[in-house]
């Protein structure tokens, strides 16, 4: 049932989301400016990151880094983000539209960074440091905000499909165990792709807190604009339609 007090439920759990994206929008402004106005220069916490990076590279830590960057472009993210929107949805037509929606939602994110990193132009750490490949310009990170967008997306759908299953009355004893591991192990991979591109050198630390911090802002609004959109589309309706 809707009404009144449905409605201020509502809003008020969204209050923290809104909180959450104006708290992001102000600390990434307030980072890209001062970025700019260095002319991308780094900061000396920059500069410690990457010259301990340098000094800690032996070569097993290399390959896993590797490994763990590659994961944060290419085809991955994209389909990681396909099946975040077919989760968080019940019924074989919602579960379409939310895999094209999830898609265009990190496609349209990736365009606005674009714009952001060509207005920016920062430059990336020097090429002698760099122990993988890496093109244009540095912040925010591409890979750091790439990770970050698809695990908010996959996170979202592990949790909404999670509560649905809890909602039916099936085994809802297994959902915490079963869920908050898998939020988990996606928050900690986004985490791992950010800290793998300072490691490996072609991206400043704050590149990296840029991508974050403009990762929690695009995913802020995502949540509000889909909450309004669709307020309780799920609700009661585990076996789906």
């Amino acid at each position: 049932m809707s009404g009144p007090a449905t409605a201020v439920r509502r809003a008020r759990g969204r209050a923290p989301v809104v909180v959450g994206v104006a708290v992001c929008a102000v600390a990434f402004a307030l980072l890209a400016v001062a970025v700019a106005a260095r002319h991308g220069a780094p900061f000396p916490v920059d500069r410690s990151a990457l010259d301990w990076s340098v000094r800690h590279r032996p070569p097993l830590a290399k390959a896993l880094a590797r490994a763990v960057t590659a994961s944060g472009t290419g085809v991955l993210p994209y389909l990681g983000a396909v099946i975040g929107g077919a989760l968080a949805w019940s019924g074989t037509r919602r579960r379409l539209y939310g895999a094209a929606g999830a898609l265009l939602f990190l496609l349209a994110g990736q365009a606005v960074r674009y714009g952001l990193v060509e207005t920016i132009a920062r430059p990336r750490p020097p090429l002698e440091d760099w122990a993988t490949h890496a093109s244009g310009y540095a912040f925010p990170s591409g890979h750091t905000t790439t990770s970050a967008l698809v695990a908010g997306v996959l996170i979202w759908g592990v949790a909404r499909a999670g509560g649905r299953r809890a909602r039916s009355g099936r085994r809802t004893s297994g959902y915490l165990p079963a869920t908050y591991p898998l939020i988990a192990l996606l928050g900690c991979w986004a985490v791992a792709v950010g800290l793998s591109r300072i490691f490996l050198g072609v991206h400043w630390a704050s590149d990296v807190l840029g991508g974050w911090l403009f990762a929690g802002v695009w995913l802020g609004l995502g949540t509000v604009v889909v909450g309004k959109r669709f307020p309780g589309a799920d609700e009661g309706s585990a076996a789906g339609r």
